[in-house]
């Protein structure tokens, strides 16, 4: 998917126009283990890239999701709430966190594309 982007802390971004949908990549979902708890951001909260933007609690772990651009939150996904697990059955589909209006597009040339990340995964194990 060419639409799609990836950061080494395992966050994706599908960019949709100015907009882009953020979730974690199907490799952070099986690091963490079964998803119980999502605490997402309020719509409108402007993050700046790096800043923790959701927490996700596994049985295993608390871990943060960061925002991947600059950007205001557009939308959260509030079926996360009543189904945390959706992050482990459907991580680039249904189990997305949040969507942000870009920002700044440039930010996007230092990420990696899915092949990137793919090779980036491969030389963590």
């Amino acid at each position: 998917m060419s639409d799609m982007k990836y950061t080494t802390d395992h966050e994706w971004i599908r960019v949709e126009g100015d907009s882009g949908v953020i979730g974690i990549t199907d490799y952070a979902q099986e690091q963490l283990g079964d998803v119980v708890f999502v605490d997402l951001p309020d719509v409108g909260k402007n993050l700046s890239k790096g800043d923790e933007a959701a927490v996700v609690e596994s049985v295993k772990a608390a871990a943060e999701v960061y925002a991947p651009l600059d950007g205001a939150v557009l939308e959260i996904n509030e079926a996360l709430t009543d189904a945390p697990g959706l992050v482990n059955t459907d991580p680039v589909g249904g189990g997305w966190f949040l969507k942000l209006q870009i920002s700044d597009p440039g930010q996007l040339d230092g990420m990696m594309d899915e092949a990137g990340y793919a090779d980036y995964v491969k030389g963590l194990g």
